[in-house]
């Protein structure tokens, strides 16, 4: 008798009484409690199916849908799974069913009604950045998704380590690029020194740059082909090109400003998220103040509420 046919008698002997189970989905939940018990730790397919007692076809089975849905990671060089941005997703949305409900949603929400545009909370999990939560901006394109996630390589992902140490920005450099672009050290260093002086960043995203993160969602860079990766590549502008500050206004000049960024901490000062106003219109300089001096004050309180504080540096 096989696998199935044992199991099919198993869950009639249970009785009538008893509710109906599903082993398929117990195997499921069994891989996802292993992984979430050791948070910190990667596993091969053939470790996972030992420990696991399950074979290796229905492990692999379940680790691929896992990762397709992205609850979990494969690392594309040592073939090793780990927890995946969609888990935060999902239990953050656990989260709002209790009293508390997330403290970033609730600061947004008021900062999303007082400027009238959609806010995001986003961050890095794993080898991705994850968008985890978006209020406001009803009857507008969404420019963000709960749950959507990009590579976090460059070019991409500047703004999850521009307010945290230089090591941290280092080593978002030395990861393999999203695409094959340069980018140029002196440039990035003083986009550097502007924003953290500012406390925010403003950006300004050309069309072909709208269409590249589109593009880019949800994807993976190494499972991009080499000719598509060429094609993006053209498509990438240079931080200093993106990036707009009050002081590169001229008198009375507006800019289009695709969003405004600004992180919170964690408690040992290190940046926990970045909190975006997407805010789509044209500003002139004291505009942009406004809305950073307004969003580096949501993500100052959001900070406190969460037990981190902003670093001495």
């Amino acid at each position: 008798m096989g696998r199935r046919e044992t199991e099919t008698l198993a869950e009639s002997a249970a009785g009538a009484g008893t509710a109906r189970r599903s082993p398929p989905t117990e195997r499921v939940v069994q891989v996802l409690d292993h992984l979430v018990a050791r948070p910190g730790v990667r596993f091969g397919l053939s470790e996972l199916a030992r420990e696991l007692d399950l074979s290796k076809p229905t492990c692999l089975g379940i680790l691929t849908v896992l990762t397709d849905a992205g609850y979990l990671i494969r690392d594309p060089v040592d073939k090793t799974y780990g927890l995946g941005p969609a888990l935060i997703v999902a239990g953050r949305a656990a989260q709002r069913g209790f009293a508390s409900g997330p403290v970033a949603r609730r600061h947004l929400a008021a900062l999303a009604e007082e400027f009238g545009v959609m806010c995001s909370a986003s961050a890095v999990v794993g080898d991705r950045i994850a968008v985890l939560d978006v209020v406001g901006g009803h009857g507008t394109a969404a420019a963000a998704r709960v749950g959507e996630v990009y590579p976090f390589a460059p070019p991409v992902g500047l703004m999850y380590v521009l307010w945290d140490t230089d090591e941290r920005i280092e080593q978002w450099l030395r990861r393999e690029p999203t695409l094959p672009v340069s980018v140029d050290r002196d440039d990035l260093w003083r986009i550097v020194t502007d924003c953290r002086r500012a406390g925010y960043l403003a950006e300004s995203l050309t069309p072909g740059g709208r269409r590249l993160y589109a593009l880019m969602a949800g994807v993976v860079s190494h499972d991009l082909a080499p000719e598509m990766r060429e094609m993006l590549a053209e498509l990438v502008t240079s931080p200093g090109e993106r990036v707009l500050m009050p002081d590169a206004f001229a008198a009375g000049e507006k800019r289009a400003v695709n969003l405004v960024a600004a992180p919170a901490y964690d408690p040992d000062g290190h940046q926990s998220l970045v909190l975006t106003l997407h805010l789509e219109r044209e500003v002139d300089a004291a505009g942009i103040e406004r809305c950073g001096a307004a969003l580096v004050a949501v993500a100052d309180a959001i900070t406190v509420d969460l037990g981190g504080r902003r670093p001495g540096r």
